[in-house]
């Protein structure tokens, strides 16, 4: 697990920054630009790739991989999961779209393993809300069955999906930590686990370090934002519960940045998110 224990040391949390962040540049470009910000890891949204998945052939994907890591980084994983391509649901009362969504998320899962990455993060509110005149326990029922065949082949590839909570008004399925640590349980597939992302957990109203240490056991991954969309550091969040929490977990996964505010531009974004970010963890592990 991410959080698994580190005794005796502190744990060696790695940074990460979610490629759409660089709107309009070559992937080459990013890879260069974000190692030589300091970074150790990229996240991808898969739309930034192609139109599909299936679109980026087994050579793509290994010079994709190859130049990652041409520059010492390593690819993640994959968030965003669902933005293409268009017609995809996990919770529609149509089987066949449900079905169809399902095949894509196992073709992610491969896209996933294929670049070397480790995660794919489950957001996709407009790919699994509610719809109209759909009942809470049927969307449940059908994302349990989706997840779980998903999980499966995350299984069979050695990576993980993970749930990640929305709060209103992004999202009115699976809203916070206690339905998607349901989830995950219902589903019972170790390969199915959680992740946090710090400005939904603003929204939850409670301190954020027993946020975080509540689902300690099935944490695997860590989106870093202010409250006001932007990159940490950017806003009043402070984040040094969130480290606290990491390190007594003995944390050693991944902190990746990803915003929703694009300004002022890429390289400010992450070079000042990176700054604060390893200024509040030496901070909260008194290294300086």
């Amino acid at each position: 697990m991410g959080g698994g224990q580190n005794i005796g040391s502190f744990p060696a949390v790695k940074f990460a920054i979610c490629n759409e962040t660089y709107q309009g540049w070559s992937f080459e470009d990013q890879v260069r630009s974000v190692a030589e910000t300091g970074y150790q890891g990229l996240e991808i949204a898969p739309f930034t790739l192609s139109e599909t998945a299936f679109d980026l052939t087994r050579e793509r994907r290994q010079e994709l991989r190859r130049q990652a890591a041409s520059y010492g980084l390593e690819i993640t994983g994959l968030h965003w999961l669902l933005v293409k391509p268009p017609g995809l649901y996990l919770t529609d009362p149509d089987e066949k779209v449900r079905a169809r969504t399902v095949e894509y998320l196992q073709e992610l899962v491969r896209l996933c393993s294929d670049l070397g990455g480790r995660t794919l993060v489950f957001g996709s509110p407009r790919q699994r809300n509610l719809k109209e005149g759909v009942r809470f326990e049927q969307a449940w029922g059908w994302a349990r069955e989706g997840f779980g065949r998903a999980a499966r082949t995350a299984g069979e590839r050695g990576v993980y999906l993970l749930m990640e909570p929305l709060p209103p008004p992004d999202c009115n399925f699976i809203q916070n930590l206690e339905e998607a640590r349901r989830m995950v349980e219902a589903v019972g597939h170790p390969h199915f686990q959680m992740m946090v992302d710090v400005k939904s957990l603003c929204a939850e109203g409670r301190p954020l370090d027993e946020l975080i240490l509540g689902v300690g056991d099935r944490l695997q991954y860590v989106h870093a934002n202010d409250a006001n969309l932007r990159g940490p550091g950017f806003g009043n969040t402070d984040f040094r519960p969130v480290f606290s929490a990491l390190t007594r977990m003995g944390y050693h996964g991944y902190v990746s940045v990803e915003v929703f505010d694009y300004k002022p531009d890429p390289v400010t974004i992450a070079r000042e998110s990176l700054r604060y970010l390893q200024k509040t963890l030496a901070e909260v592990q008194g290294r300086v």
